[in-house]
């Protein structure tokens, strides 16, 4: 269980000396307890007091990173159940299955297609996380070998995924800077994988058959001093999945249960790809960490990524786009001059309409904060002064010589104030960005009117 600010205060050293940057060890004592200080802000705390505190200062879920540099994954670390709560920090990590049994030319190709993976949307470039080897073969030869592939094609963090413990010690030693996630410690192998795992540096997965033997490997593992695990309880169903993975959710944050205190690695195992992004899209929503998948059909991945895009995006920090001056087409000083916000979703539903119309338009971006137009109007964020001062920002008067501005159709109220403001004419235009391929063209035949 927790331990509550009296208990730890109990066990501090009690000078006050403000080193912690809290006033008083009291003080300091109940941020730790609320998880809002960790324990080395203390320079005179005892080694035994240190280790009676490892349950008040550790997360409730630990913080794992596999892999190393710029592709770096970062996994756990998640403090609420759902995201409305707070936020959730480490994003449900995708990795690609590749198998050593390929030849040389397939699984070169493969992790080619993987390391070129990508994804544009609301301006987010998205890619594959990771790639997850499978020993199928059960050889440490062939197993470094491919290895050996993936490592020279890509940059991408590994999942070694076998649980011959001679396989994993030949890549580990082969590669000691990698820093890959192994899988998987078993109660067959659990000793001889908790000493790679230690030796190397490298995190560890647990696989148990349920929650009951999960949890014995978890404390065992533990009593070995392996503390970056990954837990598998190997569910059989998708319904087996949800209920595991949100127990151990659970357990880990409202009960600080410790042997549960880790990320979740989930498996997509079917061929039909309707399945895969059901099975996918549910283990990303409860609570898988880590998911592996075998498919590369950007039809299979792209509704998993856009899933986990959605829900990892922070409700109190929506996705912006840069506030400037946008050019679409070859625009001179007579094109047509539009205004709206940063709000990514409102951008990314207005420039494909810009851009169907075949009208070379501009569309200035204020900021107003990641709003929508209604929404930044409403905040007084969207207003005739922010406007006309982003204007002189990005200047305006110099890329068009009209003085005419188009503003969104649902603030058509601003129209009177702005034209005093910046002393253009405005035009409302459609309250819709569905409409401005007509409205555009209409007005684009006459730059006089607009």
């Amino acid at each position: 269980m927790a331990l509550s600010g009296l208990d730890i205060y109990r066990l501090l050293p009690k000078t006050n000396c403000k080193k912690c940057g809290s006033p008083t060890c009291l003080a300091f004592a109940m941020k730790l307890a609320m998880k809002k200080a960790s324990l080395d802000q203390c320079p005179d705390i005892s080694e035994e007091a240190k280790k009676a505190l490892d349950q008040a200062s550790r997360p409730p879920i630990a913080t794992i990173a596999i892999g190393t540099g710029d592709d770096k994954v970062e996994t756990g670390g998640e403090t609420v159940l759902f995201r409305h709560e707070k936020t959730f920090y480490h994003q449900t990590a995708i990795a690609i299955s590749v198998d050593d049994t390929l030849s040389d030319s397939d699984l070169t190709g493969k992790v080619k297609s993987i390391e070129e993976m990508s994804f544009e949307r609301v301006g987010q470039h998205i890619v594959i996380d990771m790639i997850a080897l499978f020993n199928t073969s059960n050889s440490a030869e062939k197993f470094v070998n491919a290895l050996d592939k993936v490592i020279s094609n890509s940059k991408k963090a590994i999942i070694l995924i076998s649980e011959n413990p001679k396989a994993i010690e030949a890549a580990l030693k082969k590669y000691p800077d990698k820093r890959p996630l192994i899988y998987a410690a078993t109660s067959d192998n659990l000793r001889e994988m908790c000493e790679l795992s230690k030796t190397h540096k490298a995190p560890l997965t647990l696989k148990a058959n349920g929650l009951e033997e999960l949890d014995k490997l978890s404390m065992e593992a533990a009593s070995l001093g392996v503390g970056e695990l990954i837990l598998d309880p190997c569910p059989g169903t998708l319904n087996q999945a949800l209920n595991d993975f949100t127990q151990i959710r659970r357990l880990s944050l409202k009960k600080n249960y410790r042997a549960f205190g880790y990320p979740v690695i989930a498996f997509v195992k079917d061929k039909d790809k309707y399945q895969i992004v059901r099975q996918a899209c549910t283990f990303i929503a409860k609570y898988a960490s880590l998911i592996v998948v075998d498919s590369l059909e950007r039809e299979v991945l792209l509704p998993i990524i856009t899933l986990r895009q959605n829900i990892y995006t922070d409700p109190q920090k929506p996705v912006t786009v840069e506030p400037k001056l946008y050019q679409f087409g070859s625009v001179d000083e007579n094109s047509p001059f539009m205004v709206t916000t940063n709000f990514s979703l409102t951008f990314y539903t207005v420039a494909p309409e810009i851009e169907a119309s075949k009208i070379p338009a501009y569309l200035l971006v204020t900021d107003s904060e990641g709003m929508s137009v209604l929404t930044a109007w409403a905040a007084e964020k969207f207003t005739p002064e922010i406007i006309y001062e982003t204007m002189k920002k990005f200047d305006v008067e110099k890329a068009v010589s009209h003085k005419k501005m188009i503003i969104p159709g649902y603030v058509s109220v601003l129209s009177g104030k702005l034209e005093d403001v910046s002393g253009w004419k405005v035009m409302v235009g459609p309250k819709e960005a569905s409409g401005l391929p007509k409205y555009l063209k209409e007005v684009s035949t006459n730059v006089a009117a607009v």
